[in-house]
């Protein structure tokens, strides 16, 4: 397997080869979790900025969270989305983690609007998942797939700038019958972003290339 930013053979072809598994099993974790909270209260596992100091486990359960059923369908079709996107991207066992470890730091970033009392939702997550193969495909593509990483990149990119995450906390969309949070989804390109330059670092100091035969 070449080295994924110099071209050169890796010595360690096992953390580096694709890990399908990872991240489709962690896309099926964060659906069984929205149908598992379904029926539950949601005052019982959104986020709420007024209880993160006391209850910071409400970071991940928030993703269990939806208003409505529109809501749910649309974030479960969502979580296929980006399961489907991670396959077809290749990304390795680190990638998963990345997005594993935005999990959490997207809600955090909530902390940033404490006027928005409830969230939940796979929505940020999701953002979050999407741009960390956009920064896998720039990184460590073809030029084909860098190109693909650059327009996945620029489209998450456009949607939360046109999402306005600095104005009001709630948008009301034609057509939903829920409000949406802008920040959520800025959050989570954030938190994305972050954790996959991070997981790259890593794989780049484990990355041990030698000569090519």
């Amino acid at each position: 397997m070449r080295c994924w930013r110099c071209g050169a053979r890796s010595s360690n072809d096992r953390f580096l080869k694709p890990a399908p598994r990872a991240w489709v099993g962690l896309a099926v974790l964060l659906a069984a979790a929205a149908l598992a909270g379904s029926t539950a209260e949601a005052s019982a596992f959104d986020w709420q900025p007024a209880r993160a100091a006391a209850e910071p486990w409400r970071a991940f359960t928030a993703v269990a969270v939806h208003y409505s059923r529109l809501h749910l369908g649309a974030n479960l079709a969502g979580t296929a989305l980006v399961a489907a996107l991670g396959v077809v991207a290749r990304v390795p066992a680190p990638l998963a983690a990345a997005w594993a470890a935005a999990w959490p730091l997207t809600q955090l970033g909530l902390l940033l609007r404490p006027d928005l009392a409830h969230y939940g939702g796979l929505s940020g997550v999701l953002h979050a998942g999407a741009a960390v193969v956009a920064v896998h495909l720039i990184l460590a593509g073809s030029p084909a797939r860098r190109a693909i990483g650059a327009a996945l990149g620029a489209g998450l990119v456009l949607k939360v700038l046109l999402e306005a995450p600095w104005g009001p906390p709630l948008r009301h969309p034609p057509g939903w019958d829920i409000a949406t949070a802008p920040l959520g989804h800025a959050a989570g390109l954030v938190a994305g972003v972050a954790c996959a330059l991070a997981a790259c670092a890593m794989m780049r100091r484990h990355a041990r290339p030698t000569p090519a035969p």
